[in-house]
């Protein structure tokens, strides 16, 4: 059993099924947890030892670390079926929805504290710090995770099977559902046909195309030759 699955197994019974139905969901969930660790940790390294007086400078490091590890653990592991760009291509859209995610995150605490005017004097210190708390960590954290769930998934790693050579046939032409309905209807005419003789049909259009990539393929490897 994987470390995915038995997570999901942990899982209260009444949202397991949608979790099983959704690896990638809850991959991300670990990501994010895993990087919220690391975050912390190099943080208060930082701040507890050489930069005990520049908090804001371990901070900043901390953070830095936190989103190229974060990164890694997505496409090597979250979204390792996905994806597909250039990698220079792929890692700016995931640093700058990163950097989206911050703001989003940071939103709700600017609500609290400048439209809701939940700070001292207006209330207590007590109600500030709890109200600091849900807004940035539980509400911030939240709406930052479903946003870059989205993102990832519709824009930096956009196409499903993208890094299967023999599956990317299809997950990145215009054609590739239209070729699934053909497909689909060449199998009917077969059932009807199996009583009778089949007659000759010409081959699909995927099966054309994967004709064409062997052929191309072993044209090049015997250049290379």
């Amino acid at each position: 059993m994987s470390f995915t699955d038995a997570t999901i197994a942990r899982l209260p019974r009444p949202i397991r099924p949608y979790f099983e139905r959704h690896h990638e969901l809850i991959k991300f969930a670990i990501v994010g947890a895993t990087t919220f660790v690391i975050d912390s940790a190099v943080f208060y390294t930082l701040k507890l030892t050489v930069l005990e007086p520049k908090p804001v400078t371990a901070k900043i490091i901390a953070g830095i670390v936190a989103v190229i590890a974060s990164y890694i653990l997505n496409r090597e592991w979250s979204f390792r079926d996905r994806g597909g760009r250039e990698r220079h291509h792929e890692a700016l859209l995931f640093f700058g929805f990163s950097g989206v995610g911050v703001l989003i995150c940071m939103a709700p605490l600017w609500f609290s504290s400048y439209v809701l005017m939940l700070r001292v004097p207006e209330v207590s210190l007590t109600v500030e710090n709890i109200a600091d708390f849900v807004a940035a960590y539980i509400i911030g954290n939240l709406l930052q995770m479903a946003f870059r769930f989205w993102a990832f998934r519709r824009w930096v790693f956009p196409d499903e099977f993208g890094r299967n050579p023999d599956k990317a046939i299809e997950s990145l032409t215009a054609g590739g559902i239209a070729e699934v309905l053909e497909d689909q209807h060449d199998a009917r005419l077969r059932g009807a046909d199996a009583a009778n003789v089949t007659p000759l049909r010409r081959p699909t259009r995927r099966a054309r195309r994967l004709a064409q990539l062997g052929d191309s393929s072993e044209s090049n490897v015997s250049k290379t030759s």
